[in-house]
Formats: C-alpha cells, structure tokens, sequence
C-alpha cells in the first residue's frame, strides 16, 4: 500500500498544504489559501508595529488547502497516515478554557488584543527590554541564556506581557495561551486536554525560554516580578515539551470528516515554518539554512559535542531538538529581508495608488492590466537595472533595519537609515543600496556563529526570494564569499512538515533518515565572483560603520 503524508506550511500571508509521497518526496498536489482578513489588513497598526491575525484566517485555510490536496491527489484516505503543522513564530493566541481562541467569543470578535499576535508585531519592545533588565539583574538564572543573551519583542512572554497590561477584559476572558503551531495540532487532534497536550519544543526552546536544566519554563517567582498575571500564568502552560517526530494524537472525528480523512491519521507535534524549512532542504552540520521571505530565518544544527555547555551570543536560540532530534538546533535571522524591498515598491507606488489608480480617465480594465503590469514588472525591472549598475560607481549606503534587528543582538527599536544620496541617485541606485544592506545583515549574522565557534562550510536558499531573484543570491555570495545552493521546492517548509508526519508515522525510524529520502534536491548554486568579493568586504565595513553610528544614536535617545 502507498503510505502519504501532509505537510501544513503557515507563512505570514497564506497557508499552503502538500501532499507527498513518502516513498520518494514527490509532491502529488498542492494547494494554497491567502488570509482574507490580513490581506485587508485589519487588526494591524503599521504605524506602531502592530500585527495581528484572526483565527479564522488559518481555520478557513486549514479546511480549504488540505481539502483541496485530498481531492487533487485522488488518493484513498486511509493512505494519508499522517499530518504535521509548521507555522511563524513566536505567534501566540489567547484561549478559554475550553481551547476556544478567545476572537471566536462573543464580544471579542474584533478586538485586536484577542488575536493570534503575529511574529513581526513589536508592540511589545518596552516589555522585551523589562524582561531583559530583570534576567540580569535579579540574582536568579538568566533565563535569556540558551537564547542569546537577549529576549525579543517578536516572542511570546514579552507579547503576553504587553496585551495583559493593555487590555484586562483579555486577561479576564482568557484561561490560557498556546502557540499557533500548538493550537492548530491542537484544533484537529483527538486529544483535547489543554494541560498535557504536546507543545512544541521548537517553539518553547526558542521563543518561551523554556529549557529542561531549569525544570522548563522560568520560574513563578521570575515571572512574578514582571507581572503576577504571568506568574499565575505558568501553571496553565506546560513543563514537558516534545520535539515533531512524536505523536500529538489522530485526527478527531469531527475534522476527519470536514477534511475527508480518517481518525487513523495521525498528528505530529507542531513546529516552525523555518525549522521545517531546513529539514525540507536535507540540513546537515555545517550548514546554515537561510530561510529567505519577507523576513530571514537561519537555522543550523550541530552536535552536542561541538557546542556543549557553550551559549551563542545574540541569536534567536539553541534547543535541543527543535529541527532533528538528536541533535542542537540553532537559530538567527533578520526581521525584515524580502520586507525591506516590498517598503521601497510601496514608497515608489504611491503616485500609481493614490493618482493613477484613482484617476477617472481610466477604465476599470485599464486599471485593472495596469495594475497586473506593475506587479509582474516593478520589482524585475528595478533589479535588472540595479544589477547594471558597476560596482566603482557611487551606491547610497543603507541599513536593513527598517523592522528593527532580530539578529546578532536583537533589538526592535532600531531604524533604518540611508546615506551617500546624491542628485545623480535614481530608483535603481537605491534598490541596489537595499539589496546590499540585506546582504550585509546576511554577512553579521554569518560572522557571529563563527566568532562564536560555529563553523559554516556552506548556505543553502530556501523561500521566494531564493528561487525568484538571481540578482540578490549572486549579491549574497559575494558578500558572504562562500557558495550558495538553492533548494529546488517551492514548499521547503511544507516538505519539511511531511517529513516530520513521515517520521511520526512510523514510515521512517528518523527525521534525518526520512529527510535524505523526501527532501528537496537543489536547482541552482551561486558561487562567489572573485572580482567583486574585495569590493564587497570594503562597502561593509562602510556597512558597519553606518551601523554603529545609527545604534549610538538610538541608544542616546533612550
């Protein structure tokens, strides 16, 4: 009998659903939903970083896409064995006691405090920078230490810190909190007891400060001195974590039927769309997967033996098993990538938006081409241009912090800046100048794991921008002066999940046995061009030094 998988990918836009053949990793359908709620943008501040989701958003997805490959594929049910939920974060939502989020409660249905609080929201920056304070400070562990040294705005405590102070009806209504990869495994599995429910060890390591050497998640009376409510808080949460080649539970009667599979299929233990990522890409040691979207995420992995009682400065974390069990996984990345790109094309786009589009002499037609025009061209047609322009010729300088830093050395309250404009500057000199930036926050992070004793052999690109913009991949290699790989799925995260499902299932003894079976092959390689590479590391130092004086300016104003 075949034996099929699903792999459920949660990006920030849309959800996409896999199925695979867990014989050889061919993806039999594919299906993806765009939010319609976010695409609207409701719940969101962009003015201060607020970003919220509703559930619907993802529950409406989750039936249509693993609907939609069911049918395509036209496999028999009982083959799909199992299912496993990768998704962004830290991205938490708050729920009742009966695990309904609480956006599904009456009264609550448009409060953005009742959302999913989505990764890239930084709402929370005063909170992040309190936690950071008292880790230091209060003569107990430093429960910041197995991830980096330095809480982020972008994860769960801090979040949850900044709702309950801002909203107490939410604190009132809400029983507990749960990640959003927890709460989808959770919404589909037979399982529903909220207290030893499977969380996710991805999730906890990285972004809850769990870890096991402190019995789990910091303890009451750390957590106390932030805020009672997170003190009473800890005892809803969990101690034990597990990593996604465990089970969560089989697929409830009620989404079995809605889905058009059977209770038999089982349910792997959620994940991050990052970590999924580089076991779809086939992450080996010494490999730095880059994970590259609107944002970066860069996972490695690396023995204990190599890493041991050694904590990586200014990343996003180092958990035991939270990509292969077995083995440390470790996580950087940049909160904005492909992100600092599409705010140059909005830049650019406002006359066409605000003007063109709303001009009466046009049709709705002509509107309409027009429109489908630029979207196909804008962003190809700066970066062909861009790409003409000679290195000896004068490129503006920029930072890509224009959603704060992640990493090294996380901090949310940093702004982008751009220098070097001159009359002679044109669109393409600053999208290339953008290009750099991106690239050199790239090169930061790249240096960091090997000041810290991680060694880096090779890169692999996995995501949109990988696949899509020769232009910024050839930029990346020279700035990195190492060679880049570009894996050959659409769905790396997607793949990865079923990879994890594979595993869970029992169709393979490990992830990194199911991995060299099911993972993507690679379509391109990028190698450094020895003419540019000098050039390259003379503009980051330039890089550096922008930097610098842009973060003294920041940490004056503070």
């Amino acid at each position: 009998m075949k034996k099929y998988v699903i792999g459920l990918d949660y990006g920030s836009d849309s959800v996409r659903a896999v199925l695979i053949d867990t014989e050889n990793g061919a993806e039999l359908a594919s299906e993806v939903f765009w939010y319609p709620r976010w695409k609207e943008q409701k719940y969101c501040k962009p003015g201060i970083n607020q970003f919220r989701q509703h559930p619907l958003d993802h529950i409406e997805g989750l039936e249509h896409t693993i609907k939609a490959v069911v049918s395509q594929s036209g496999v028999n049910p009982e083959t799909v064995l199992g299912i496993c939920i990768d998704t962004t974060g830290s991205s938490p939502m708050p729920l009742t006691k009966d695990g309904t989020p609480l956006a599904l409660v009456e009264g609550f249905e448009e409060n953005p405090n009742a959302m999913m609080v989505l990764w890239k929201d930084h709402t929370a920056v005063k909170e992040a920078n309190e936690i950071n304070e008292l880790a230091r400070s209060w003569g107990g562990e430093d429960y910041t230490k197995y991830e980096g040294g330095i809480y982020s705005s972008e994860w769960f405590w801090a979040k949850i810190l900044h709702v309950a102070r801002e909203d107490k009806s939410v604190v009132e209504a809400t029983h507990t909190w749960m990640e959003h990869c927890d709460f989808i495994t959770y919404l589909l599995a037979d399982h529903k007891d909220l207290e030893t429910f499977k969380r996710s060890r991805c999730a906890a390591g990285h972004k809850a400060m769990w870890h096991e050497s402190w019995g789990g998640l910091p303890s009451q009376e750390f957590l106390s001195k932030l805020d009672p409510y997170l003190a009473s808080l800890r005892d809803k949460l969990y101690d034990e974590t597990y990593t996604s080649n465990e089970i969560a539970g089989h697929l409830n009667e009620e989404w079995a039927s809605k889905l058009g599979l059977t209770t038999n299929t089982i349910l792997a233990v959620g994940t991050f769309d990052a970590h999924a990522g580089a076991v779809g890409a086939k992450v080996d040691h010494h490999a730095l997967v880059r994970v590259m979207g609107t944002s970066t995420c860069d996972i490695m992995v690396s023995n204990h033996e190599a890493v041991g009682d050694k904590t990586v400065k200014g990343i996003c974390g180092q958990v035991d098993g939270s990509v292969i069990p077995g083995l440390m996984g470790l996580e950087a990345g940049q909160s904005a990538f492909g992100d600092v790109l599409a705010w140059f094309k909005n830049v650019l786009a406002w006359p066409l938006d605000n003007l063109v589009m709303k001009s009466s002499v046009l049709s709705d037609e002509q509107k309409k081409q027009l429109q489908e025009e630029v979207e196909a061209k804008f962003i190809r047609t700066l970066a062909e241009q861009a790409e003409a322009i000679p290195l000896s010729e004068v490129v503006p300088m920029a930072l890509d912090w224009v959603n704060g830093r992640r990493t090294p050395d996380a901090n949310q309250e940093l702004k982008s800046a751009i220098t070097g404009i001159s009359l002679g500057t044109k669109a393409p000199h600053i999208f290339k100048a953008l290009v750099n930036a991106i690239c050199f926050g790239s090169k930061m992070i790249v240096d960091r794991f090997e000041e810290e004793g991680v060694k880096i052999e090779s890169v692999i690109g996995i995501g949109g921008v990988a696949r899509k913009s020769p232009f910024i991949m050839q930029t990346l290699a020279n700035v990195l002066n190492m060679p880049i790989k570009v894996a050959e799925s659409d769905q790396a995260p997607a793949l990865g999940a079923a990879i994890y499902a594979a595993t869970a299932a029992g169709i393979y003894e490990s992830v990194i046995e199911a991995s060299k079976v099911m993972g993507s092959e690679f379509e391109a390689e990028y190698f450094p061009q020895s003419s540019q590479v000098e050039t390259y590391a003379k503009l980051m130092e330039s890089y550096k030094e922008l930097g610098q004086f842009v973060e003294e300016q920041t940490n004056k104003k503070a």
